[in-house]
């Protein structure tokens, strides 16, 4: 029996996230609600809720950022105070399946898309979009996706709001 490459690196990866996924423990989690409500808590803050040491919150998240499970502490900019006033989906149907990787490292080179989703269905690729109106989108459509070797069309969603946006919640 023959396994690919890429179903043996699949594989592997599968069996690196459900080993983290059986260290994740009920302390890991508590800190997880914790600091996904409000990034900027003091440890200190979350020690106290915890009922830990500050020393074991931060070598809990420091594992945490590790292993993967945390990806990133930022603060959220709201795009329209920077100028950009649409919020726009565009999927993406390739030529190829297999010109993935260069739609993909073209579309990185875009500031404007903030976002890329491989997907099942109608499209391969769905990216978030933000432009400042209708007339730089229609560049970045025209001049910058479009152009892409390997997109062969496009079709674009404007999202007129975003009553919901969180992180899953994380039970304990």
């Amino acid at each position: 029996m023959h396994i690919s490459k890429k179903k043996c690196t699949f594989a592997l990866k599968l069996n690196h996230f459900n080993k983290i996924m059986e260290k994740i423990d009920e302390l890991d989690r508590k800190i997880l609600k914790i600091i996904t409500k409000s990034a900027r808590i003091p440890f200190k803050d979350v020690a106290e809720q915890c009922g830990v040491s500050r020393a074991a919150v931060h070598q809990r998240v420091q594992k945490m950022f590790d292993n993967g499970v945390i990806t990133g502490s930022s603060y959220h900019v709201q795009p329209k105070m920077l100028g950009y006033q649409l919020c726009v989906y565009i999927g993406i149907t390739m030529e190829k399946a297999s010109m993935y990787n260069q739609v993909i490292s073209a579309l990185n080179e875009i500031p404007e898309v903030v976002e890329a989703q491989y997907t099942l269905g109608a499209f391969g690729i769905l990216i978030k979009v933000y432009a400042r109106d209708n007339e730089h989108l229609l560049h970045i459509l025209n001049t910058k996706i479009q152009t892409i070797p390997g997109v062969a069309d496009t079709t674009t969603l404007t999202a007129l709001a975003q009553p919901i946006y969180r992180q899953l919640p994380i039970e304990i």
